[in-house]
């Protein structure tokens, strides 16, 4: 990437496949641009928005990730939201993990109703407020809806969805599962998270973004037939929306068709992140619980030390990633995310280590607190 007039190696990136800069879907999304332009189709999918395209897309989106049904969606922070709102009215209860994404949380805020939180991940906690979700909606006459992930996009922890689907034994509850991260890059087929753990029955509404594995906009949701047709009528930020343009959807085609077809994208894909994780973990870093390609680095400091850091790695080392700190973590703490693709080499791993061993040995020493960084 050209930053600043200099060019870096990124870890910043969605496009978990590398299909950003295909040379396919370049020519793809082309030539639906001169085909048909941006504007077409003119109106909102349930007006004069529809094409066979659109619907092509989904039927092959639902027969992929295991669902009767899908739903295009324009943007999947936006449709997530939306998703939430349609799904429940006042007398149904939600019960979520503590560490859903903000889309989820902004969703919550749109409910009338009541709503649980469980702590991340964990099952004993999760019983307890179906539990108390249970009492509520006996009393209500409404319906529980859970919410998780299938890939936590901080921590690279997958959600527990197996243990959940296995709560419906004792509980009677819909379950909906933000697969942002998962879409593309989990289970055999890239199916999803719920195809890696064996559970796709038992993932009542299941959403997909486009912004990650197939580096595109937009995103999906799938379930059974009924359910997808009541959202596709009621889904506020989608009836009042203009549909995806045209350039989009066959865009999304060509992408859709390359993330089936090529298996070796995503064998690269892990074999980025295994070294990259290997290698992180063999020089002493902790990179938390991640069970997946997202890999957190995790690391002791003030802002001060975070952003200093962050801009000697990409100043004196040409490494490019992102920071997280507080209040998304604890005070004391810097979260460098590393996003692995496709399109990255073994080359650029060896040489991303490299860099962070001496920047790790720096922050160790108090370098990043006590001095002011050189620039070369």
């Amino acid at each position: 990437m050209q930053f600043e007039g200099k060019e870096h190696l990124v870890w910043s990136l969605n496009n978990y496949l590398g299909l950003a800069n295909h040379p396919e879907v370049r020519e793809a999304d082309a030539k639906a641009a001169a085909d048909y332009g941006m504007a077409y189709p003119m109106g909102a999918r349930m007006m004069s928005g529809n094409s066979v395209h659109h619907e092509e897309l989904e039927n092959s989106l639902a027969k992929f990730v295991g669902k009767e049904d899908a739903f295009l969606l324009n943007y999947g922070y936006q449709g997530m939201v939306s998703i939430i709102d349609s799904l429940v009215d006042r007398n149904d209860v939600i019960v979520y993990d503590a560490e859903s994404h903000a889309c989820i949380i902004d969703g919550l805020r749109l409910h009338m109703g009541k709503r649980f939180v469980y702590q991340h991940n964990d099952m004993e906690s999760c019983e307890k407020q179906l539990e108390r979700a249970t009492r509520l909606s006996e009393q209500t006459g409404g319906g529980i809806l859970l919410i998780t992930e299938g890939v936590f996009g901080m921590s690279g922890a997958q959600g527990k969805l197996k243990e959940i689907v296995k709560l419906k034994d004792k509980f009677n509850f819909r379950l909906l599962v933000d697969d942002a991260h998962g879409f593309g890059t989990m289970g055999k087929t890239g199916a999803g998270t719920h195809e890696e753990q064996d559970c796709v029955d038992g993932v009542d509404v299941y959403f997909g973004t486009f912004a990650k594995s197939m580096a595109g906009i937009g995103a999906f949701v799938a379930g059974d037939k009924e359910v997808i047709d009541y959202l596709r009528y009621n889904m506020r930020s989608q009836i009042f929306a203009k549909a995806l343009p045209m350039p989009m959807v066959l865009g999304l085609k060509k992408r859709f068709e390359l993330l089936k077809s090529k298996p070796e994208l995503r064998e690269k894909l892990w074999a980025i992140a295994t070294h990259l994780q290997n290698g992180l973990k063999e020089r002493g870093f902790d990179i938390g619980i991640t069970n997946t390609m997202v890999t957190p680095v995790f690391l002791k400091g003030d802002l001060y030390e975070a952003t200093t850091l962050t801009r000697d790695l990409r100043e004196n080392y040409g490494i490019f990633c992102s920071i997280v700190i507080y209040p998304v973590i604890p005070k004391g703490l810097i979260l460098l995310r590393l996003i692995p693709t496709a399109s990255h080499s073994h080359e650029d791993v060896e040489r991303t280590l490299a860099a962070y061993s001496e920047m790790g040995k720096k922050l160790e020493a108090g370098f990043y607190k006590e001095n002011k960084m050189a620039v070369a």
